[in-house]
């Protein structure tokens, strides 16, 4: 489909979403492909010609689908096999401002962890190699003075349960054991950054997409891209704790680099603080801007992800930051809900399914 046709027709297009396809007919390459988008009912017979024709040696199957309220999303936690191959940004052999760039091994190494996790299905059991010594090293140096009190209890327990320590090498299924049992949390491996889409559909069955390989070592204190530093100093402890693992919403001014205040004084509980040395120095010092949290201006508020931020969100505590629940406010054209028995979602479409799942619940509570 060429830009001249999509601009010729007035073509609006809304999602383009690609998928290995369910019913693979010639290849392991083969994909699903759903496209939604504007057209005028006269144009559509000329749109799905030209899709046809200028595709007829790869196109097996074309189905023109009605507006649609709810687009695919996973339904079961098993779903969640569908929503890891798509790699974002920062991957190290096409990346030239990722510091691994031209580093061989390096690259050989992210390449070994990136199988694993693309071969992954849930259920297999799954392993950690190491963090990085000087890194931790310094951060739970720091954290006793810059961490909020939820992030210490946690990490406390993680050392004494998970062998969090400077010379020993945290496994992941251990780990994930341990979160499961505290809030219902468990992990997943990930080869790198995902979409949001991919991501955040994760935690709605409470499953943590963690990556496995480590930061290059020439940046130590710092990473652009989330490593298994990041997942396990920055983000594990939070998970661990029941109240925060509740809400997981503003992403990135809250549960990445939030702010908050304690005793008088500034904590971190975001974990892209909490993992970079430099960056937890950096946020609670005099030279960043300091707002005051309101998720309506965070939430359109632009991010840096290859540098420090200029401005941080501080919330009056960690229990106002959940309080303030923006996600609550985005109007939806269908509503859903989740059962955790069978960890599955069933879109709430008619009165009798709402019926029926309010009778499950009081059932549960009696």
């Amino acid at each position: 489909m060429s830009i001249w046709l999509l601009q010729m027709l007035e073509i609006q297009i809304h999602h383009f979403e690609t998928r290995g396809a369910q019913k693979s007919k010639n290849s392991a390459d083969d994909l699903d492909i759903f496209v939604e988008c504007e057209v005028h009912s006269t144009d559509v017979t000329q749109l799905l010609f030209s899709v046809s024709f200028k595709n007829y040696l790869i196109l097996s199957h074309l189905t023109l689908v009605a507006v649609s309220p709810v687009p695919w999303f996973p339904r079961k936690i098993q779903d969640l096999d569908k929503c890891h191959h798509l790699i974002t940004k920062y991957d190290p052999s096409l990346d030239h401002g990722h510091p691994g760039f031209a580093d061989l091994e390096y690259m050989k190494r992210r390449a070994f962890f990136a199988d694993l996790a693309f071969n992954y299905r849930v259920g297999h059991a799954i392993w950690l190699l190491l963090f990085r010594r000087e890194v931790y090293r310094k951060l739970s140096n720091l954290y006793p003075t810059h961490a909020c009190t939820q992030y210490l209890d946690a990490f406390q327990q993680l050392e004494k349960y998970c062998g969090y320590q400077e010379d020993n090498i945290p496994q992941l299924q251990d780990v994930s054991r341990f979160l499961k049992e505290r809030t219902g949390f468990q992990l997943r491996p990930a080869a790198g950054l995902l979409s949001a889409r991919d991501f955040l559909a994760s935690l709605a069955f409470r499953v943590f997409q963690s990556t496995q390989y480590i930061r290059h070592f020439s940046s130590p204190m710092h990473s652009p891209e989330p490593d298994c530093c990041h997942e396990l100093l920055g983000h594990v402890p939070m998970l661990a704790d029941k109240e925060f693992a509740q809400f997981s919403q503003l992403y990135w001014f809250t549960v990445e680099f939030g702010l908050c205040k304690q005793n008088g004084s500034i904590k971190a509980y975001g974990a892209g603080l909490l993992s970079s040395y430099g960056e937890l120095m950096y946020a609670l010092s005099n030279k960043p801007e300091y707002k005051p949290f309101d998720p309506e201006v965070t939430a359109v508020h632009p991010y840096q992800d290859q540098a420090f931020q200029p401005v941080y969100f501080v919330a009056e505590n960690v229990e106002d930051a959940k309080a303030k629940n923006y996600m609550m406010k985005i109007k939806k054209p269908f509503s859903l809900h989740y059962d955790p028995f069978t960890c599955s979602i069933e879109v709430m479409n008619t009165p009798q399914k709402v019926k029926s799942s309010m009778s499950h619940l009081a059932l549960r509570y009696l």
